[in-house]
């Protein structure tokens, strides 16, 4: 497989970026012998099949050591992270408080038009129960414009960071039976709570439906 980039495409960014993105879903893909977690990243190997120097290699590594991707090991190079159970439970535990604080502050301060569109992405996850792939992406897409509504890009990025490493887990919680149809119940309760306009609620909720996602990912 060639794997060369066309260096010609990615001008509007560096390098480094492009490299990063194509690693970072390498990792998620967790495909076995390739970047599966506890991997030694093999530089010279990645940076011949990229047609690269290793030097925007190191500084994508950088960037996925940054975001919990990569954990770097002194004078034995770069690994895929390994998400144990208390990696996990820590990382459910910020989501909770970081969206329950969003789902707070979007109670208080959306517009009807922008609870408008959180609603509509509500009705899009009804009607997708049957697709677990279609399900996950719009059940991302609403905690993202939950966020962005909130419209504290500090807290975005950190819950970013957070859901990158929570995707190192093979154990997607969706996959569990009946799943899809709690947390449909669960995103029905945020909604119901934010078009109250009740703060306390809302963050509760949101606070119940990922505390559940934990539970149902093991």
């Amino acid at each position: 497989m060639n794997a060369a980039l066309d260096h010609s495409r990615l001008k509007p960014r560096p390098l480094y970026e492009e490299v990063a993105e194509l690693l970072r879903q390498r990792i998620f893909a967790g495909k076995k012998g390739d970047l599966e977690p506890g991997a030694w990243i093999d530089e010279l190997k990645i940076a011949e099949e990229y047609g690269i120097s290793r030097t925007p290699l190191r500084e994508a590594i950088k960037v996925l050591a940054a975001e919990g991707l990569v954990t770097m090991k002194m004078r034995r190079g770069a690994y895929v992270t390994e998400v144990n159970a208390k990696d996990l439970r820590d990382v459910f535990h910020l989501m909770a408080l970081l969206e329950g604080d969003a789902a707070s502050t979007v109670a208080k301060n959306a517009t009807a038009e922008q609870l408008k569109e959180l609603e509509a992405l509500h009705q899009q996850l009804e009607k997708s129960t049957k697709d677990r792939v279609k399900f996950f992406t719009i059940n991302e897409a609403f905690h993202v414009k939950l966020l962005e509504i909130a419209n504290n890009r500090w807290r975005d990025q950190m819950v970013a960071d957070l859901r990158k490493v929570m995707k190192l887990n093979r154990a997607q919680s969706l996959t569990k039976p009946g799943r899809i149809e709690e947390s449909l119940a669960e995103h029905a309760a945020i909604l119901a709570a934010l078009k109250k306009r009740d703060a306390t609620a809302s963050q509760s909720a949101m606070r119940s439906h990922i505390e559940s996602g934990q539970e149902a990912a093991g």
